[in-house]
């Protein structure tokens, strides 16, 4: 199973590698098919279908404005009109929850929602920040602050860890590892920002900021990775789905990277623009 994880593993490096450095389009397209699937995962694990249903009207809708979304984010390249598909979607739901009760159930579209807005408009911050200025460097940081801490945080719990940090959520994941995964994070963002980043953009000290956001984005993104989680918990399930070998499915794999993605654009924002 390790093997086999860790394969998979080097694998989704080197396609976020190419995909990252292709930029655009070609980003926006891969984030659009991903966001996609999670979504599906979201409502299976969610149970917005009833009973053996393959899909139904607010699965349906939300694969919709995902698309509808991402056109806006990635032809229009204007937030008014990104913000303005957010709430078409909210209405969207209502009318198909209104138009169909008592058929439909509430908890069914404030999870078909929450699922749109968790999975499909978090993960377009990958593609933000990589279009803004200085983003084919920056966007790095959301895969240290998620993967690197991540890995961090399993080596040095497994050696150090005594002390359970969710005793009940997550048993196994324990305060030694989560400190271990900040520190690791920060380090690495430090280390990229100091030789990679000041040699590449001249006039600009800016290690302290990497390193900052790699701390800041490591708490954030084990957050992230228990919450998710938590909802598996709270729906009895084992992982979201089975697309990644060793992994499980798109939400197993990118739990914190879906969380850390918008804090680490404007952490970005308002850092990059504080030291200039």
């Amino acid at each position: 199973m390790f093997k086999i994880r860790l394969l998979s593993s080097i694998v989704l490096v080197v396609i976020a590698l190419a995909t990252i450095l292709g930029g655009g389009w070609y980003l926006a397209g891969i984030l659009w098919a991903i966001s996609l699937v999670a979504y599906r995962e979201l409502c299976q694990a969610c149970k917005i279908r009833e009973g053996e249903q393959k899909t139904n009207s607010l699965e349906m809708l939300g694969f919709v404005f995902i698309t509808l979304y991402y056109l806006a984010m990635a032809g229009l390249k204007n937030p008014l009109y990104m913000i303005l598909v957010v709430l078409m979607a909210l209405v969207g739901f209502l009318f198909v929850y209104v138009f169909s009760f008592p058929k439909i159930h509430a908890r069914q579209v404030m999870s078909a929602y929450f699922s749109f807005v968790y999975a499909p408009v978090m993960f377009s911050f990958v593609y933000l920040t990589r279009e803004l200025e200085y983003g084919i460097y920056f966007v790095w940081m959301i895969f240290v602050s998620s993967w690197i801490s991540d890995t961090f945080a399993y080596i040095f719990g497994m050696l150090f860890g005594k002390h359970s940090l969710a005793p009940i959520l997550s048993p196994k994941k324990s305060i030694e590892g989560s400190v271990a995964g900040i520190i690791g994070s920060a380090l690495c963002g430090g280390l990229f920002g100091y030789f990679l980043v000041e040699r590449l953009i001249h006039g600009q000290e800016i290690t302290f900021v990497f390193a900052l956001i790699g701390g800041i984005g490591s708490v954030i993104s084990q957050i992230g990775d228990l919450a998710a989680s938590a909802i598996k918990r709270n729906y009895e399930i084992k992982d979201y789905g089975k697309l990644i070998p060793g992994h499980g499915g798109i939400m197993d794999r990118f739990d914190s990277v879906i969380v850390t993605a918008p804090m680490i654009y404007f952490l970005f924002r308002i850092l990059i623009t504080a030291v200039r």
